[in-house]
Parts: C-alpha cells; structure tokens; sequence
C-alpha cells in the first residue's frame, strides 16, 4: 500500500491500491440529488479526484484547477469523490461556481474509499489521490498522494488525461 501521511501522522489505507494496467474498480456512491451512480455511469475517459473534504483550502483548490482545466481535455469527465454530504457538495459547487466536475459523496457506504484503497481507517475520510481511467476502463495514471494535506501533480495527471 501506499505510504500516506495526514498532517505528518501516518494513516493506514482501507481497501486493495489501484495501479495503473489495472481494470478500474465499480463503486457505488450518491451525486447531489441522492441518486446512486457507479463508475459505469460515466462512460469514455475520466478522472477521478478523490479528496478529503471540498470545504478545505487545498480540496477547494484542487476541484477548482480541474474544473478550470475541463475545457482543456476535450471529452474528459471529471469527478471528484468526498464524504461530503451530498447536499454540502451541492452548496459548495454552486458558491464556487464549480460546473465542469461532477461532485459525488462517497459518505453512506465508503465504497469508492474501498475499492480504489483510499479510505483513511482513522479518518473515514478519502485520502487524496487522482486516477485516469481511459474509455474501457483501463486505470492509466494513479497518484496517491503522499501527504493528505498536499496538491497532487496536476501536470501530470493532466497529460495523463490528454493521451
């Protein structure tokens, strides 16, 4: 498993890490209006951001860069997954005016934290980490980021996305 440290703690990681070559895991999580969507929901090329929290600095900052960078990628979808509330990913996406990712809660079930191995056990929070899933569910890029409270590589999680 990967290393990862929260505010410098170690934290141990649910679920079995995701590597690239790796067919992408399904999950089931909540968009906003409580509805259940899995990865099969979302067809062609993704990302799939996973943070701890939309209402922190750097989450904020993050899901604001991809959102920024979506008119970039052509036909990329962006998703970005939390144990937000659905409906605080509602309110947080319309006061950042967030609308070229898609906010999914992750809250009831953790079973995207699960099945892609970023379920913080001490935190029941998603530790950071980015994967690129490509048009047939081939896992392309995975980054777990090492320290919780940092920014991930955008640079080449985009590069990723764009090949």
């Amino acid at each position: 498993m990967a290393n990862v440290t929260f505010g410098g703690d170690p934290v141990t990681l649910l679920g079995e890490e995701v590597k690239v070559g790796d067919q992408a895991p399904d999950f089931t999580v909540l968009n906003n209006d409580l509805e259940e969507k899995s990865l099969k929901d979302f067809a062609g090329k993704k990302i799939i951001t996973a943070v701890p929290s939309l209402d922190t600095g750097v989450c904020d900052a993050e899901t604001r860069r991809f959102n920024e960078e979506a008119n970039n990628l052509g036909d990329v979808t962006i998703l970005t997954i939390s144990m937000d509330l659905p409906f605080a990913q509602k309110r947080w996406c319309g006061a950042a005016g967030v609308e070229n990712v898609i906010t999914l809660s992750d809250h009831r079930d953790a079973s995207f934290g699960q099945a892609y191995g970023a379920l913080i056990k001490e935190l029941r929070l998603l530790a950071r980490s980015v994967f690129v899933v490509d048009e047939n569910n081939k896992v392309t890029y995975v980054e777990y980021v090492s320290e919780v409270t940092d920014h991930p590589d955008y640079e080449s999680a985009l590069k990723a996305a764009k090949a």
